[in-house]
């Protein structure tokens, strides 16, 4: 067991750098903890990543936070609005097919994915261009579509935040990343809280897992402030891709 541990660790430490810096963390660890845990159930394997997620997650935002790249006024409204739109949809999740809604989610990621590819400039000035109430009003219902999104379903949740601050709120990817990081973990953290309460965390695993997902969130965020847009820009679109090809795998065989 102290092998799979590791493992899992490492996976987990990758996975955190990775999402701290462009989303899309849990493309790396959810496949790692299926593959090193055959005899879990989905809710445990579910839950357990969503523990240590939350940590390295919570983690990034700290050292964001810390370099004053978080954009508070847009983040806070958000975030409240992931939160509770998160539980939301982790609970109509047993209500509704999630296969209804996969090939639209993928449709979508492709033009996020070409219009960033080609637009080579956006993003790389810090240019905001909504008044201060359209970033309230589009900030709420930016936070309760995608907090419902990554509570029902999540693949590309982080992707889509990215690129709505840089399409839609004109920031540079830096910016972006740092504060669609703390809109990201306000619904992991609500998604999480549900986990704990249907008693679906391994938390022999979660938590020395949560320690290496701390370490990743930190060198992650530190990699993104250090090395700026072009950086996140480049893996952002590289989780994209990852994004991509995992859901039309997941069309095709469903």
């Amino acid at each position: 067991m102290t092998a799979t541990l590791v493992a899992i660790c490492a996976f987990g430490f990758f996975a955190s750098v990775v999402d701290a810096v462009a989303g899309g963390g849990g493309l790396i660890s959810i496949p790692a903890l299926f593959i090193f845990l055959p005899g879990a159930s989905p809710a445990l394997i579910f839950g357990t990543n969503k523990f240590a997620s939350s940590c390295g997650s919570g983690a990034a935002v700290a050292r964001y936070a810390a370099s004053k790249k978080i954009v508070w006024n847009v983040a806070i409204p958000a975030g409240i609005l992931a939160f509770g739109f998160a539980i939301l949809g982790a609970h109509t999740v047993s209500l509704l097919d999630k296969n209804l809604i996969r090939p639209l989610i993928l449709v979508l990621l492709i033009v996020v994915a070409v219009y960033t590819l080609f637009n080579k400039d956006i993003g790389k000035i810090h240019a905001p261009k909504l008044e201060r109430k359209q970033e309230l009003w589009i900030s709420i219902a930016m936070g309760a579509v995608l907090g419902f999104y990554e509570g029902f379903f999540g693949p590309g949740a982080g992707s889509f935040l990215v690129f709505a601050l840089v399409g839609l709120f004109g920031y540079d990817y830096l910016s972006a990343s740092a504060t669609g990081r703390f809109i990201n973990f306000t619904a992991t953290f609500a998604a999480l809280l549900y986990f704990i309460f249907a008693k679906t965390v391994l938390y022999n695993i979660a938590i020395p897992m949560a320690v290496a997902n701390v370490a990743g969130g930190m060198v992650g965020s530190r990699l993104a402030i250090k090395h700026g847009g072009s950086f996140i820009r480049a893996l952002f679109l590289i989780v994209l891709i990852a994004v991509l090809a995992k859901l039309t795998w997941d069309t095709f065989r469903s």
